[in-house]
């Protein structure tokens, strides 16, 4: 079984969209007893908030069934679980130093260098110039950016695994 553990910020947008698309991908390709997906925070902002309810809106228009959730931060024992920690951004992979200051076992990607392809063996707590940041609707307002940054780092990350 992979265990993918999907992180964002706060826990109530980019990372809860990608363990619901992720969910529906695998289930679709008849793949769901192959995977185990969660999804966490960095930081404690919003813990025991449910989704956000204009990414819900977002994952309802595209037929992406979802449940309710309580948002939690990211353990150290979350480390020792799951095999992949996928984070949306930049600032994700800082704030996790907080929580996990290295990554012996190289576990730690950002969402899309799978999209291009290149995170079998992920890439640590380094920060990386090439790999570009999920859009984060909290700013932005852009839900539609997100869902198909996160899309297309799923669909790439079910490919390679």
């Amino acid at each position: 079984m992979k265990k993918i553990l999907f992180i964002c910020h706060g826990n109530i947008c980019r990372s809860p969209m990608a363990e619901f698309i992720m969910k529906k991908l695998v289930a679709d390709a008849g793949r769901a007893e192959e995977f185990e997906i969660a999804s966490a925070a960095v930081s404690m902002e919003e813990i025991g908030n449910d989704i956000y309810p204009p990414a819900k809106r977002m994952l309802a228009a595209q037929n992406v069934p979802f449940a309710h959730r309580a948002a939690r931060q990211m353990t150290r024992a979350d480390y020792a679980y799951y095999d992949y920690i996928v984070c949306m951004d930049q600032s994700n992979l800082r704030w996790l130093r907080y929580i996990i200051p290295t990554d012996p076992e190289q576990k730690v990607s950002l969402m899309m260098a799978w999209a291009k392809g290149e995170q079998v063996t992920g890439n640590g707590l380094r920060e990386t110039d090439h790999v570009r940041d999920v859009a984060d609707p909290w700013y932005t307002g852009d839900f539609t950016q997100a869902y198909e940054d996160i899309l297309e780092g799923c669909q790439g990350m079910l490919k390679q695994l």
